[in-house]
This record gives C-alpha cells, sequence and structure tokens, in this order.
C-alpha cells in the first residue's frame, strides 16, 4: 500500500501511448474482428462508411470496457505481475482520468453507433459494456471461481452488434455466434489461468485453479470444449453455413479438442512448465480468428 501511495502521488501526466494501453488493444482486436465478421455475414449490405463506423464503435466500446476494467481493478494490477506495468499501477496515470477516459468513451461510442446505424445495435453495445464493467469486474471477479463463465458473455456481443448494425434485428446464426464465443471463453481463459495461477493466488482472485485446483480446472476446459464445438459446428448443422465452413470448423475443432484432451490428461503443477496450457491458449486464439473468417468467407461465396 505505501509503493501504491508513492506512486500516486508521484504519477505523471500521461500520454497517448498509456491511454491507448487502457483500451487493451490486443483484446480489442479480436473483438474488433468477431464484429467485423457478424456485419459481413449479415445478409444486407450496409454502406461502407456507416460499416466502418459500426466496427469503430464496437472498437471504442470495447476500449471503454477495458479502461473502467483497469480503473476500478487497479489495486489488483499492483499485485500481478503480468499486470503491474498498467497506466495505473505504475503511476503513469492518475484513477480519475482512466474514469473519465472509460466513461467518455463508451457513450460516445453508443451514441454514435446509434446515430450512424440503429438503437437496437447501440443498445445491445451499451449491455455489452455495462456487461463487462459491471457484471464481471464489479460483481463477479472477486466473489466467485465462475467469474470467467458468466461473464464471458461480454466477450460474445460483438458479432451480435455486427449483425444488428447491418440488418437492424436479431436473428439465429449471430445468437449461435454468441453462445460459440461465450462457450470458447472459459477453456481459452482457464487455460492461461493454469499458468498464472501464483499471480491471481497473490492478487487473491477466486479463479478456478485457485479455488478448485488444477485437476478441476482441466476436467473444466475439457467439458466447456465439448460444449464450444457442439455450438462451432451449429450453423453447418442447421443449414445457417455451408460445406467450406464445415470443413473448416470440424478440422479446427478436431485440433482444439486433442489440445484440450492433452490438457485434461496432465499433471504439470509447475505453471513455468506448462507448455500443453500455452499452446493451447496461443491456438484457441487462432481457433476464433480462422473460424469467423471461413464462416465469412462461406457466406459470400454462397451468395
Amino acid at each position: 500500500m505505501a509503493s501504491s501511495a508513492i506512486r500516486a502521488e508521484a504519477w505523471l501526466p500521461a500520454d497517448w501511448r498509456d491511454f491507448l494501453a487502457l483500451t487493451k488493444p490486443r483484446v480489442m482486436s479480436l473483438v474488433v474482428f468477431t464484429g467485423l465478421c457478424g456485419l459481413l455475414a449479415a445478409p444486407k449490405a450496409i454502406h461502407p462508411v456507416l460499416g466502418f463506423t459500426a466496427i469503430l464503435c464496437i472498437a471504442l466500446g470495447a476500449g471503454a470496457a477495458g479502461a473502467l476494467n483497469q480503473w476500478y481493478e487497479s489495486d489488483l494490477d499492483e499485485k500481478m505481475v503480468r499486470t503491474r506495468n498498467r497506466p495505473l499501477p505504475a503511476g503513469r496515470m492518475d484513477r480519475d482520468s482512466a474514469l473519465h477516459f472509460g466513461v467518455g468513451l463508451g457513450v460516445f461510442s453508443v451514441l454514435l453507433l446509434g446515430l450512424a446505424t440503429n438503437w437496437l445495435a447501440a443498445a445491445v453495445l451499451a449491455a455489452s459494456i455495462l456487461f463487462y464493467v459491471v457484471i464481471y469486474t464489479v460483481w463477479l471477479k472477486r466473489r466467485t471461481p465462475q467469474n470467467i463463465v458468466i461473464g464471458g458473455a461480454a466477450g460474445a456481443f460483438p458479432p451480435l452488434i455486427g449483425w444488428v448494425a447491418a440488418t437492424g434485428a436479431m436473428a439465429p446464426l449471430p445468437l449461435i455466434l454468441f453462445a460459440l464465443i461465450f462457450l470458447w471463453t472459459p477453456p481459452h481463459f482457464w487455460a492461461l489461468a493454469l499458468f498464472v495461477r501464483p499471480d491471481y493466488a497473490a492478487a487473491g482472485v477466486p479463479m478456478l485453479p485457485v479455488v478448485a485446483g488444477e485437476r478441476q480446472t482441466r476436467r473444466q476446459i475439457l467439458g466447456y470444449t465439448l460444449a464450444m464445438i457442439a455450438a462451432a459446428l451449429a450453423p453447418a448443422l442447421l443449414g445457417l453455413a455451408g460445406t467450406l465452413y464445415a470443413a473448416v470448423a470440424t478440422v479446427l475443432s478436431a485440433v482444439f479438442l486433442l489440445m484440450a484432451v492433452r490438457v485434461s490428461l496432465s499433471r504439470v503443477v509447475e505453471p513455468a512448465k506448462m507448455a500443453a496450457e500455452r499452446m493451447l491458449f496461443k491456438f484457441s486464439i487462432l481457433y476464433l480468428f480462422l473460424l469467423f473468417g471461413a464462416l465469412v468467407v462461406d457466406r459470400w461465396w454462397l451468395a
């Protein structure tokens, strides 16, 4: 606490790189891509300028959620090795600046999306920001090991937002894509949590590996992977996507399953030696990029 107070008194004015860091740009890239795929997979074409604006708003909304997350969790970030160099715990920015930046970015993104496309899309974007900040960050993360399961819904909104921005309505396919990301989040995040478990333990965050142990986490990863694969194959099985998507989804899901099985059977306890877990975490990101990209190509090809 003393070091935190010293940094709070000695912080220097943040530059643009610190504000960019608040938006979690690496996380934002996947959010933007899935939102773009939802927009491109929609049956209605949208004017390129409005489409660009919609994706920009999704990016700004995600950035707002990331900034408010870091504002609220600056005390936790200070305790973890992988987050202690973020602008707030490192003392490069004061908390009020992060709060004002996050709120302003969020309000602007929602209003701009509503004016540029439709207010249903804006409402879904607002729901995604509030879900991540209020439900996940404030309510769940410090209270339950199921935080990432329920909170994972926040990251599942982008394809739904993109689709609604283009069409003005909900539909089965974007809801399946929502379910896919929702079910993808636990194996993706718990693979990370396994090899950064000491960080979460030091910060007192009740992530599943900390509370239930590594063996139970590995079982949960496999269980959610099976559910995720069902959602990934659903568009093809329901006739909402064609053979190209079906082939890509089958191959990628088979590889994901093999990696998840390997993780579930592993008995490695030292985080530095968890190669299977690191491999699954990295592949899970590639999995979502390739799967959503295949869906867009498939929908355009069929059209």
